[in-house]
């Protein structure tokens, strides 16, 4: 009798068993894994569990916390509470799951060609990207990932929980359906947008889910076969993939020290800059280009699509004016976004268009998302009314500033035949090795060191062969990791000289 009592108990635990990597509390783990365990098929209606009291034995758990786990599964349908018998399985989770048609004998079928029906695809477009176990390299010189010590926990904790207030839930959770949350489009409209000298009304507005959909919507909206869309060369990847799924004419613009280069601008509908920082090169364009450009547009009668990128992050200097700060003939389109300094994951950015633009972006997101968390919305606009987001922004700055100086150091250290330019903000360093080194390569070699770069071919829509270029992003990365991991690439570099005939010695080791 004990040992069939023992071999039950282990088939219970092994049913059971709680996940060993875990950050939630035990009750929801426990809760977790018998939903798991029902809905798997493992756990069959009317079938019998143990007592609160042998199962908190069997898992090394409180009996608190296995009673408050059955009871919450009692309330929520999955498990039945009979009175002096036990808890039992109950019947009603496994009418969730549909039974899988049985035919009568096997036969041949004929499946799309799905190849052929895709009209159309991304998948084997040159992007950014970086290996799934990317957390587990030690030098990760690439965006990603929010920084631990820099993230507002308790700011950002207080304004989620002040949103979860009762007396909070009807300003986020009806449907809002075109709408965005009041206060937030007020917080963007007189808080953040006259920092760049830009004024708009509400009208003029719209909440997107990050700087990405922003694109995507004014793609759909404004882009198609034959529409002549200037881009700069090199620029933002995710930007140009996105607006050639509507298979425009992309014009490449130079870039130099200054930005965009204007002379011999071709011929355009639309052009898309980065003007604050430029995507990848981390160039500012100076004031006499932005008016010239506004100029042109009026002249030549195109529009231009300006992110903001990593306007909030200057090191040095007073802040260029935004291109549309100086637009006075509704010329320049606005992409800005609220959560890249913050964290990647939150995605929270906006569009800053003439009203019937906005009011055409707005049916047509409610068509792809209806709109974005409302929750969210709410939450960052108490973020910023509560003056977190400055704070944060003056921190992340300063850290940003102490990465780039190290990240120039380790470079002239180093690497010492790389040329690159110091920006004046942003969080990122573009680089330029030898004639003979190809980026893409090099990222691979670098690989084996621990260390990960972003290649420059990506950021070229004809790039060169070889491609000496890459990006190091400051923003995922210690800065007691900057300076190791710069001399490890090194190492790479090395292999590949090597490998090429090049003469190169071997970097000297740490101190």
């Amino acid at each position: 009798m004990r040992n069939i009592q023992d071999i039950r108990n282990t088939l219970w635990t092994q049913i059971f068993a709680l996940p060993q990597d875990s950050n939630l509390p035990l009750q929801l783990q426990l809760r977790s894994v018998v939903v798991q365990a029902i809905l798997g098929g493992r756990l069959a209606p009317g079938a019998a569990l143990p007592s609160s009291r042998d199962l908190a034995a069997m898992l090394a758990l409180s009996r608190n916390t296995v009673s408050a786990s059955y009871q919450q599964l009692v309330d929520e349908g999955f498990l039945e509470a009979k009175p002096r018998h036990g808890v039992f399985v109950s019947s009603v989770p496994h009418q969730l799951i549909a039974d899988a048609p049985h035919s009568g004998a096997a036969t041949a079928h004929l499946t799309p060609q799905w190849r052929s029906r895709m009209l159309r695809t991304l998948s084997q477009v040159p992007t950014l990207s970086k290996p799934d176990a990317w957390r587990q390299y030690p030098y990760p010189f690439i965006y990603g990932t929010h920084d631990p010590q820099l993230f507002p926990v308790e700011d950002f904790r207080e304004c989620c929980v002040r949103s979860l207030a009762r007396a909070q839930l009807p300003q986020w959770t009806p449907d809002f359906e075109t709408d965005d949350v009041p206060d937030l489009i007020e917080q963007i409209r007189l808080r953040l947008l006259p920092k760049r000298g830009v004024f708009a009304m509400k009208e003029e507005i719209l909440v997107t889910v990050g700087a990405q959909q922003a694109f995507h919507l004014l793609a759909e909206l404004l882009l198609d076969r034959g529409t002549r869309l200037g881009f700069e060369e090199p620029g933002y990847p995710h930007a140009r993939n996105t607006f050639s799924l509507r298979k425009p004419q992309c014009l490449s613009v130079s870039v130099d020290s200054e930005g965009i280069v204007l002379d011999q601008l071709p011929a355009l509908d639309y052009l898309f800059v980065t003007p604050s920082h430029q995507s990848p090169t981390t160039a500012t364009l100076s004031l006499e280009r932005r008016q010239r450009l506004l100029q042109l547009a009026e002249q030549r009668d195109f529009v231009v699509i300006e992110d903001d990128y990593e306007a909030e992050n200057l090191y040095e200097g007073n802040p260029m004016p935004a291109l549309k700060s100086l637009d006075r003939s509704e010329r320049v389109i606005y992409v800005g976004s609220l959560s890249k300094s913050l964290s990647p994951a939150l995605r929270l950015g906006y569009i800053v268009a003439p009203s019937a633009v906005i009011a055409e972006l707005r049916v047509l997101r409610h068509a792809m998302v209806r709109h974005p968390s409302a929750f969210l919305q709410h939450a960052y606009a108490l973020f910023l009314s509560l003056g977190h987001h400055e704070s944060h922004a003056r921190r992340v700055n300063t850290a940003m500033q102490e990465r780039v100086q190290l990240a120039a150091q380790a470079l002239v250290r180093h690497l010492a035949d790389f040329d690159f330019h110091l920006p004046r903000g942003g969080a990122s360093i573009w680089v330029r090795g030898p004639a003979w080194l190809d980026g893409s390569e090099l990222a691979l070699a670098a690989r084996r060191h621990g260390v990960l770069i972003e290649p420059g071919d990506v950021f070229f829509a004809a790039p060169p062969h070889p491609c000496p270029f890459f990006r190091l992003r400051l923003s995922s990365i210690a800065p007691d990791q900057i300076d190791a991991g710069l001399h490890a690439l090194s190492y790479a570099v090395t292999e590949l000289a090597q490998s090429r005939g090049q003469v190169r010695k071997l970097p000297a080791q740490l101190d």
